[in-house]
């Protein structure tokens, strides 16, 4: 008996294709994709340059010098820029850091003043920081010291020696002296400033939280909204709304504004949890906010609706949606930081509803943008909300046709 029962499930699982595919691609999938972020694929290919961006204010040969140093090493992309768009472009996190070297940098180091050179950074990216400051201090100190030593030497001894023989005088010029080699003190020669996240650094992992884990927790409270669409199919349901005087594309759009509903409803009352419980400054930026709930809503709700699209049974829609949000939110940031990810993977996160739904969130609380600024990441959310919407309702209408 047990054997038939067996046998039974076992032929209603082998006749759905999609669901043989889903049960067993998706682990391979999702190994595949952890290990390529964390490096374990690819690992002999050489390592991602981090960005630099780099301000020239001085102008001189020895800053010259040491930006062509820098744009030789493999483990470093130079982008030049003028300071208000560096400072921009942090702000908004596109850039990592940025080298300032001002004006008169070459000559204080010749004279023996102190005018260190300035990075600035966000101080989220903290982790993309001290990855690059081992490289940026080595060919820093290598550049300066074999400009600005000579000079200094042949300075001094001009001044206490005079009558000192030339060759023992270019002895001494040419024999290698070893800049400061301790973290702490070559860390000391430059001016680290925070332009993003100094007065609420301690919101740093809310925000992540909150952006982060609600946002791949309403994706899979959203899916099984949306895949009670099946349900009602295999219970007959439909066909008796159907022959109601409702039409497939109603049905869906009754559907939708549900899954929307409790989307918006479950983020609000996140964020006034986060607001009360732990100080997040929610009445400061409250227009802002709400906004980009009503479009991460939007695109989840989306999202839930499609699923019931393009699946034929539940267990389809089951397996499809965990394979889409795991493989989301580890790409758009809720489970890896972006910033150990590879480059190709940082930029196919662009694709995920995750990703444009946490950097939105970043821009608020994090970055303290303007409205004006954060619009075209709200853009993007509503412009999926709408594509995956229309093509939902192409798809079900088609579906509820064949029914008919």
């Amino acid at each position: 008996m047990i054997f038939h029962l067996f046998r039974k499930d076992l032929l209603l699982f082998l006749k759905d294709k999609k669901s043989i595919v889903l049960t067993f691609l998706l682990p391979i999938i999702l190994i595949s994709l952890f290990a390529y972020a964390f490096g374990g694929l690819g690992a002999k290919s050489s390592v991602s340059p981090l960005d630099l961006i780099v301000v020239d204010q001085d102008r001189t040969p020895l800053a010259k010098e040491l930006i062509r140093a820098l744009d030789s090493n493999a483990n470093v992309q130079v982008i030049p820029m003028h300071l208000p768009a560096a400072r921009a472009s942090i702000l908004r996190g596109k850039n990592t850091a940025a080298l300032i070297l001002p004006k008169g940098w070459s000559q204080a180091l010749e004279t023996g003043d102190t005018l260190p050179p300035e990075i600035i950074y966000d101080q989220a990216r903290k982790a993309e920081v001290s990855m690059l400051m081992p490289t940026l201090t080595g060919i820093y100190f290598s550049t300066i010291s074999r400009i600005t030593i000579p000079k200094s030497i042949t300075l001094f001894l001009d001044k206490n020696y005079p009558n000192l023989p030339a060759d023992i005088k270019n002895s001494i010029i040419q024999t290698p002296i070893i800049p400061p080699s301790s973290p702490q003190e070559k860390s000391n020669q430059f001016k680290m400033t925070s332009v993003v996240g100094v007065a609420h650094s301690s919101h740093l992992g809310l925000i992540q939280a909150i952006a982060g884990t609600a946002i791949m927790m309403l994706l899979f409270s959203v899916a099984a909204l949306g895949t009670s669409l099946l349900e009602e199919e295999e219970k007959g349901t439909m066909n008796r709304l159907l022959m109601a005087p409702f039409s497939s594309t109603l049905i869906l759009y009754s559907k939708m504004l549900f899954t929307f509903f409790i989307a918006v409803i479950q983020l609000i009352i996140m964020f006034v949890f986060a607001w009360l419980a732990v100080g997040l400054d929610v009445p400061s930026h409250l227009v802002s906010t709400f906004l980009m709930i009503v479009v991460t809503a939007l695109a989840i709700s989306s999202f839930g609706i499609f699923l019931a699209a393009v699946s034929s049974t539940r267990q389809q829609a089951q397996s499809l949606s965990t394979l889409i949000i795991l493989i989301m939110s580890a790409v758009g940031g809720s489970m890896i930081p972006l910033f150990i990810m590879p480059p190709i993977m940082k930029k196919i996160a662009i694709c995920s509803v995750n990703y444009w739904g946490i950097q939105g969130f970043y821009d608020i609380f994090w970055r303290n943008l303007s409205l004006w600024d954060i619009l075209p990441r709200m853009s993007v959310l509503l412009i999926i909300g709408i594509s995956m919407t229309t093509l939902s309702i192409f798809l079900f209408t088609r579906r509820m046709s064949r029914r008919r």
